[in-house]
């Protein structure tokens, strides 16, 4: 998203947890060197700085909110990071105003273990009232009584909110009701209504709500009860009663005085908050079992405490790595805090896992670096055939962003291989403004690649590639709602060339692909820099009848480029400078 864009609006457990499955604590690790072995690290320990921890007996609660907010507001490219953490209890007359890479969380168990009469603000008075640059925060395990009745949450992409209890009404539309292209809500109970006004699209999944305003362009449920019915492309509300396979982010709490990291257990044909019967269902772990790392520290001893059996907590920072994070051991826990970043250095790939069960990676980012990485995030070696539909791996609010905050460039951010995997909730961002950014700058040729079969995306978000935003190769893939945009700097119609198609699809489905589903996906075009840029079709796959697409939309953004067909030559055109969407409600 950017401020160049002009658009139409279309309208205003447990202490107590089994460890079934998990690695041994890291209290049975060897505590003295050997002549082939370093000295071990040790589990748990402080959270470092930026986490900032508060209790209801906590003086100056306010005005601490309102200094880091002060500090993070406009810092969009900045290097502040901040997790703020509430112990349960009842706090009152607070405005938890956030800015960027700024996260709150509860540390109950429950959201309604942490109660706060007061409100969680995300607006866009630093941008004229835009909201389409509100990235980079999240609200988490919390329960909100707003003073007026209603909290505002105006947000763009890489801003979750999760496992969250509003005991009343949630704005996602800025102050004045601006431009706003978001966003994400799971496993969360809204009491009163959800009202989007000027937000243009949305994904809510596995949530209560008490009912929804309006739709804009393309507004996906699923699982969520309450929801407005099926009725794209009028009303714009594609609805799918439950969520295929779902399993929660693992979250801190507090069991007394000791730190755990709760892991969710797997849900099949979910829908509704887990933790809406007294104690949510799962495992935990404490955090001796984790190794909390602190910015500074280096590739080669987050490897070490990973072979150690250790599971990482990485706190709000930036890391520079000179390898990859090398996850081999079934059922890890790498975790970030306040937008802990990863920033790839001399072309490796930040983070790869092994062909292994129920590894879950969630809450960081990984900013790519100077020079050309091939991919950033790996999940699975190539080629790997392994089940792991008992347990997989989930990938939850890791963002990847190439550009923007300096040069950086990466082939492909993120591949998945194994199978079975879960992909809940990611932005992957080739930066469309901020500093290091040019169609050849920060080149960045595709955005999610799928090898892996029965893969899952919940919440795709991929925008401004070179070329394919998102390929899928693997079978049975299934994705439930994707938002897209070409990327805006093109120089000409022979740039985005592919043979003899005009442009590459945002979303592309093999050519060897059986079978594949998708739901609520929208792509828009903004080719500024060359507006009478063609591009055939946002959406390209097999016409064969196991590959089959509902509710799909293409924009021009006032006429700055169009599209031909909606998918390969299904849908009519982009009309000219209205900003009005062509669908197509299926396919084939």
């Amino acid at each position: 998203m950017s401020s160049v864009r002009r658009r139409t609006v279309l309208g205003a457990a447990a202490a107590a947890s089994a460890l079934a499955g998990l690695p041994t604590a890291a209290s049975a690790a060897p505590t003295t060197p050997s002549a082939n072995k370093p000295l071990a690290l040790p589990g748990g320990g402080d959270l470092g700085p930026n986490v900032i921890v508060f209790d209801p007996s906590t003086a100056g609660i306010q005005a601490r909110l309102d200094q880091i907010f002060a500090q993070q507001e406009t810092a969009q490219f900045g290097t502040g990071r901040y997790q703020l953490l509430f112990k349960p209890g009842t706090y009152s007359g607070l405005n938890a105003q956030l800015g960027f890479y700024t996260s709150i969380s509860g540390l109950g168990l429950s959201p309604d273990d942490t109660t706060i009469n007061g409100d969680i603000t995300v607006d866009a008075g630093w941008f004229n009232g835009n909201a389409t640059q509100n990235f980079w925060r999240s609200a988490e395990n919390l329960a909100l009584v707003p003073v007026s009745g209603t909290n505002r949450w105006a947000v763009a992409q890489a801003a979750p909110f999760r496992r969250m209890h509003v005991r009343g009404s949630l704005n996602l539309a800025p102050n004045g009701y601006g431009w706003a292209s978001g966003g994400y809500i799971a496993d969360s109970r809204i009491d009163g209504q959800v009202q989007p006004y000027s937000q243009q699209q949305w994904y809510t999944r596995d949530s209560v709500i008490g009912s929804w305003l309006n739709g804009v362009w393309n507004m996906v449920f699923s699982g969520v009860q309450g929801a407005p019915a099926q009725g794209f492309p009028n009303p714009v509300y594609t609805t799918l009663g439950t969520t295929p396979v779902s399993r929660e982010k693992p979250f801190l709490y507090l069991n007394g005085t000791e730190y755990r990291v709760f892991l969710p257990e797997k849900r099949t044909s979910a829908s509704g908050v887990t933790w809406g019967n007294g104690t949510p269902r799962g495992t935990s772990l404490s955090l001796s079992q984790f190794y909390v790392a602190k910015p500074g520290v280096t590739a080669a001893t987050l490897n070490q405490a990973l072979t150690q059996g250790l599971h990482l907590l990485l706190t709000p920072g930036i890391y520079h790595l000179d390898q990859p994070i090398q996850v081999n051991r079934a059922n890890t826990v790498v975790l970030g805090l306040g937008y802990a970043t990863l920033v790839p250095d001399n072309g490796v790939t930040a983070l790869k896992t092994a062909d292994v069960d129920g590894v879950r990676l969630a809450g960081f980012l990984i900013d790519a670096g100077t020079v050309n990485s091939n991919t950033l995030l790996e999940v699975g070696p190539a080629g790997t055939t392994t089940d792991h539909s008992a347990n997989p791996t989930t990938v939850q609010d890791v963002f990847v962003r190439i550009g923007g905050a300096g040069a950086g460039k990466a082939t492909t951010s993120m591949v998945i291989n194994n199978r079975h995997t879960i992909v809940d909730h990611t932005w992957l961002w080739r930066a469309d403004h901020g500093t290091g950014i040019g169609w050849d700058t920060n080149r960045a040729d595709y955005g999610l690649v799928v090898n892996g079969a029965d893969v899952l995306a919940t919440g795709l978000f991929v925008e401004h590639f070179n070329k394919y935003d998102v390929q899928w190769n693997g079978e049975r893939g299934r994705t439930i709602f994707f938002q897209n945009e070409k990327a805006y700097d093109a120089p000409n119609q022979a740039a985005i060339q592919n043979g003899s198609i005009k442009g590459y699809a945002a979303y592309k489905v093999g050519d060897n692909v059986t079978v594949h589903e998708g739901w609520g996906l929208g792509s828009y075009c903004y080719y500024n820099v060359a507006p009478t840029i063609v591009q055939h079709n946002g959406f390209a796959a097999p016409n064969r009848s196991g590959v089959k697409f509902h509710d799909l939309l293409v924009v021009s953004l006032g006429g700055q480029g169009q599209y031909e067909h909606v998918i390969n030559e299904t849908g009519a055109a982009t009309s000219g400078t209205s900003t009005v969407p062509s669908t197509v409600v299926s396919y084939p």
